[in-house]
């Protein structure tokens, strides 16, 4: 992983307990991993604990490692470093996606409550037009539009139902069977009816080839005048220049903690409207909420070396569904 990586994903504190379980290869590897230095430490190497700034392992890295069982990622996916040889030689790889997780699940319930209250059109017209009591916007039974049953997804959903405010809940998961939205305790519909029927739409899907644009112009202009986009998982899930369109003409608003291009290009109107908030990609763990995600890496680590089970195994089978 990077040099700051390490220095903040695994304070000394976090070292010297890693250090207790296994030993420890000094300096941390934080360049490449295909160069002869590198691979004097691979050819050791059981465990080998990524993050961020990890460069993809090859197969040629790989066999620089040929003692190597097992890859804790101290981040969120995995999509980064792992390829094909990795699963063909059969290594277990767990992610801290769900210490990341988190964060991302407050700022996201965060937002859906500014979204219900009606909080940005509120504050653009706060010099010019104070609204009374009874008129002003309010959370109680509105209606958000879950897009995929992720990991956040899910948590999304379980806060959502759990809140007094009494939201109707849609959910669009291909994956997910109409015994299993019983279970969470939303309706299951697909994208275009979500659209239409949401007040609130909260996107949780992964980034893949068939997901690009899902929320295109055409589903955008189904959701319903006054409508709000939110998207804490992949910009590349919304056609941007139609959901600046939409916004632009006042008709939706958005909460925004991804783009696409990421960042966006000074001046773009996601930027500069009244109604829509960028944030970013702040939701993840930020600051001192890193940390959570070297706990979770020692914490496998003692699992693997205990002969436990990991909790944050991912599988060749995963990657279609996962961001």
């Amino acid at each position: 992983m990077g040099a700051q990586v390490v220095e903040r994903v695994f304070p000394p504190d976090l070292r010297e307990r890693l250090g207790r379980s296994v030993r420890l290869a000094a300096p941390p590897l934080t360049g490449e991993l295909d160069g002869s230095a590198a691979a004097e430490v691979l050819g050791g190497v059981e465990v080998l604990v990524t993050g961020w700034d990890c460069p993809p392992l090859t197969e040629r890295v790989l066999d620089a490692a040929p003692h190597l069982k097992a890859v804790v990622h101290a981040a969120g996916s995995v999509r980064p470093i792992v390829t094909d040889a990795v699963w063909e030689r059969g290594l277990l790889v767990s992610s801290a996606a769900d210490a990341n997780a988190a964060p991302v699940v407050a700022f996201t319930l965060a937002a859906i409550t500014f979204a219900a209250k009606g909080a940005l059109p509120a504050a653009a017209a706060y010099a010019t037009a104070w609204p009374g009591f009874l008129e002003r916007e309010g959370a109680d039974g509105r209606v958000v539009g879950v897009i995929g049953a992720s990991r956040i997804g899910r948590r999304v959903i379980e806060a959502l139902r759990a809140d007094s405010a009494g939201y109707r809940l849609l959910l669009c998961d291909p994956y997910v069977s109409e015994g299993e939205a019983a279970r969470l305790g939303v309706e299951r519909v697909g994208l275009a009816e979500l659209c239409r029927r949401s007040s609130i739409v909260t996107v949780h899907a992964p980034q893949l080839p068939e997901t690009r644009g899902m929320l295109s112009a055409e589903m955008l202009r189904l959701v319903p005048d006054g409508g709000v986009v939110v998207n804490t998982a992949r910009g590349s899930l919304i056609d941007a220049e139609a959901l600046a369109a939409e916004c632009g003409s006042g008709r939706l608003s958005a909460y925004l903690d991804v783009t696409s291009p990421e960042p966006l290009p000074a001046g773009h109107p996601l930027l500069t409207l009244p109604n829509v908030l960028v944030t970013p990609h702040v939701a993840g763990a930020q600051g001192s909420e890193v940390r959570r995600l070297g706990v979770y890496a020692v914490e496998e680590v003692e699992r693997y070396v205990g002969g436990v089970p990991l909790v944050g195994m991912t599988g060749r089978g995963d990657m279609a569904r996962v961001a």
